[in-house]
Formats: C-alpha cells, sequence, structure tokens
C-alpha cells in the first residue's frame, strides 16, 4: 500500500495550541490599538449606534412621501440637537454645582476627618488616612468629576466627530442596500449577523433610552424633594449609568448618599436607600429586562466582564457602550460564520440554549423509543 502524502493531510498545519496563541496575541494588539485611539473610536461607534437607531424614522418619512434628504437632514438635526441640548444641561448643572459646593465645605472637613481617624484605628497609615482626606474637599470632588466627565475642549470635539459621521453615514446609507444584496449573494451568513445586530441593538438601545430617561426624571424629582444638592446633575448621571449593566446603579447613588449625608444626615441616607434605591432596582431589574427581552441575549457574567473590560480599552464611555460593542464582536467572530456558530449559546443566548435542550430532549426519547420494543436473547442454547 502507497503511503499517504503529507500533502492530503487535511488536519491544520499548526497545533491548536499555536493558533490560540496567536489569536490571543492578535486580540491583544487589536486592544491596545483601540485604547490607542480611544479618542476616535467612541464617538465614531456612538455615532454608528445612532445611525442604526433612527434608520427606522428615516425610512419611516420617506414612505410617508418626503424626500431622501429632507429626511435624512431631518433626523440628523433632531438627534444633534438633542445630544448638544444634553451636553449643555450637563456642563450647566456641573457649573451651578461647582458654585455650589464650596458652601458645603466645613461639613466636608469634619466628615473628612472622621473617615481619616477611623482609617487610622483600622491600621491604615497616616498618609493614607490624609489622602482620603484631601479627596473630600470640594476641589477633590470637581476634579474627580472633570476627569470622569472630561474637560469641555474633548467634549465639543467628540461632538463635532459625531456630527460628522452622522453626516457621512446617511449619506453612504442610500448605498447600503446595494452593498447588502452583494454580500447576501457571497456572504449570506454576515449579511443575515448584521441584520440581527441592527435589530438587536436597535431594539436595545431605545427600550434603555426610554427608561432611563423615566428614571432620570424620577431620581431629579426626588432629590429636589429633598433638598440634596445637585439634583440635575445626579439625575444626568443616573440616565448615563442606566447604559451600564449591573453596575450603573451602583454608581448613580453614590454621589445623591454622600451630599444627602452631608444636607440631612442618616434619615437622608435611609430615604434615598429606600425610595431612590428601591425604585431604580425595579426598573433596571424587572421592567428593562422585561421590555429588552432577547435582544442583548448575553449572560450575566459575560455582561459584566464586557463592562469592565470596555472601560479599561475606552474609558467611561466604553462602559456605557460595552452591549452594543460586544454584541458588534460576536456579530463578526460568532454570527457571521456557521462552522463556530455553536459558541453562540455559551455568550448567553437563550433561543439557542432552548434549542439545544429541545434537541437533547428529542435525543434521549428516541433512544428510549428505540431499547423499548425488543430485548436481545441472553438465554442459554438449549442443550441436546
Amino acid at each position: 500500500m502507497e503511503p499517504v502524502s503529507s500533502e492530503s493531510d487535511p488536519r491544520t498545519a499548526l497545533p491548536r495550541s499555536v493558533t490560540i496563541l496567536l489569536a490571543l496575541a492578535g486580540a491583544t494588539v487589536v486592544t491596545f490599538g483601540l485604547g490607542a485611539i480611544r479618542g476616535i473610536v467612541t464617538p465614531v461607534f456612538f455615532a454608528f449606534v445612532l445611525t442604526l437607531c433612527v434608520h427606522p424614522i428615516r425610512r419611516w418619512m420617506q414612505a410617508r412621501g418626503i424626500s431622501r434628504g429632507l429626511a435624512t437632514g431631518t433626523t440628523i438635526a433632531a438627534v444633534f440637537g438633542l445630544l448638544t441640548a444634553f451636553a449643555v444641561v450637563l456642563i450647566a448643572s456641573l457649573a451651578q454645582f461647582s458654585a455650589l459646593l464650596p458652601q458645603y465645605a466645613p461639613q466636608m472637613a469634619q466628615l473628612g476627618a472622621t473617615i481619616a481617624s477611623a482609617l487610622e484605628s483600622l491600621g491604615f497609615g497616616p498618609e493614607q488616612a490624609q489622602e482620603v482626606l484631601n479627596g473630600i474637599t470640594p476641589g477633590g470632588i470637581l476634579g474627580f468629576l472633570g476627569g470622569l466627565l472630561g474637560s469641555i475642549a474633548s467634549l465639543v470635539a467628540s461632538l463635532v466627530i459625531i456630527l460628522t459621521m452622522l453626516i457621512l453615514m446617511a449619506m453612504d446609507g442610500s448605498r447600503v442596500p446595494v452593498i447588502m444584496t452583494h454580500l447576501n449573494y457571497h456572504r449570506p451568513a454576515l449579511v443575515t449577523a448584521l441584520d440581527g445586530y441592527g435589530t438587536g441593538v436597535r431594539r436595545y438601545m431605545v427600550a434603555t433610552t426610554v427608561l432611563g430617561l423615566a428614571q432620570g426624571l424620577f431620581n431629579w424629582l426626588f432629590l429636589v424633594i429633598l433638598q440634596v444638592p445637585g439634583a440635575l446633575l445626579w439625575g444626568l448621571l443616573s440616565f448615563i449609568c442606566s447604559f451600564i449593566p449591573n453596575i450603573g446603579y451602583f454608581i448613580a447613588i453614590i454621589p445623591p448618599l454622600f451630599f444627602g449625608f452631608l444636607t440631612g444626615g442618616w434619615p437622608t441616607v435611609v430615604a434615598i436607600i429606600v425610595i431612590y434605591g428601591g425604585i431604580n432596582s425595579v426598573i433596571q431589574s424587572i421592567i428593562q429586562p422585561k421590555y429588552v427581552g432577547n435582544a442583548v441575549s448575553l449572560s450575566e457574567t459575560l455582561t459584566f466582564i464586557s463592562v469592565l473590560f470596555w472601560a479599561v480599552v475606552l474609558g467611561p464611555t466604553g462602559a456605557i457602550l460595552a452591549v452594543p460593542l460586544t454584541l458588534f464582536v460576536r456579530a463578526i467572530l460568532l454570527d457571521s460564520d456557521p462552522r463556530i456558530a455553536w459558541w453562540r449559546p455559551m455568550t448567553g443566548d437563550q433561543k439557542d440554549v432552548a434549542q439545544l435542550l429541545k434537541q437533547e430532549d428529542e435525543a434521549i426519547r428516541a433512544r428510549r423509543g428505540r431499547s423499548r420494543p425488543g430485548r436481545p436473547d441472553t438465554g442459554s442454547a438449549p442443550k441436546a
């Protein structure tokens, strides 16, 4: 028999371990590259998500007889107007809060001294306690907020990039149906993955925005009633944090608790925890999952890890866009390739999990059905 040549060997040229290491190395390089250009990646992807969200509105206007140019210009102007108004309100509320904050300097100094002495009693050094004391000051808090929200120049630059990308993506949107038709002929799985991604992200963003607005308005009114300083700023913060799964609520409640303690003491803190925390927990734990449904299809563990990962790579904006970014990566790597689509249930897709369980139940019933009719004859042969 002739030996089989190595050229006909269907195995890959590289061992599996080497392939995995190369894939991890490539992913690491891409991750560091995205982090290096985060100032470009985050506004561009944000504009891409906004374009997906407003596309049905533009299509609805065109179906009612409005010209494509007018429909596109109207949707872009409306979206950018909302973003600009939000940025203006955020800057104005931050300026008002910075003017109001020095009035609570004595209470903050007393609270910082109490925390510093408690840390020293627990064994922390005086230098560490002094760092905590220096942080609980009007200047330290304003510096923290400034570093978290960014400077006005970076905010304006991001708005300019978003506006430019909205216009360019809207102009290129007329060629998308032709491109998708061409891709459907060569890569139908990729087209299906992109369509599913657009539908899922659109549903997630719209539902989260509506519920976040309701959550922010409720928090603002409730904090105004309690006379907590910076109520409008904390309402905006709760709206922004509604886009951060799992941990957004805990981030949004810390500033009201801190300033509620400065103004009203422990009764205000208890009221914020009970009412503010209770209502927000119901919105994020019960109402939001019900309306979002399977649009995300990510497990809780993967969602939490994605928030931490994109926050490290792209900063605070990455935490807000963590779910759309993770869904985009899954659509490109898993959904577009039917050969590795079996990994999708491991990411938390409930539909695929239910289908797999159904197939497993059918296989078990089939095996039981084959084993019931007859049993092999185990008796001994008759003796002669």
